[in-house]
């Protein structure tokens, strides 16, 4: 059974920062393609950052120089560092796995960055 549980989420001011967690389970993690989205209110879920299993990373243009995706593979756990929070970030952040041409979604965690 895969899961995906995130962790991190919250209420920050902006300029603060947040490191939310994925942790994964039941999926070949090292394999694995895993990526952060966010879906604010009344808005559709869009792509924040991906990382390869070789480590290649790719982030939306709205969070390039603010935000961080990095693994543990030894952990089985994907981060995503976010500096600089602005209150447009807020949103429920999904973690994504991309496994045997699969995709698994965890529950999301909400961060809130207040003005």
């Amino acid at each position: 059974q895969v899961q995906l549980v995130e962790s991190g989420g919250g209420l920050v001011q902006t300029g603060g920062s947040l490191k939310l967690s994925c942790a994964a389970s039941g999926i070949r993690f090292i394999t694995s393609t895993m990526a952060w989205y966010r879906q604010a209110p009344g808005k559709q879920r869009e792509l924040v950052a991906s990382i390869t299993s070789g480590g290649s990373t790719n982030y939306a243009d709205s969070v390039k120089g603010r935000f961080t995706i990095s693994r543990d593979n030894a952990k089985n756990t994907v981060y995503l560092q976010m500096n600089s929070l602005k209150p447009e970030d807020t949103a429920v952040f999904y973690c994504k796995a991309d496994f045997v041409f699969r995709n698994y979604w965890g529950k999301g965690t909400l961060v809130t960055v207040s003005s």
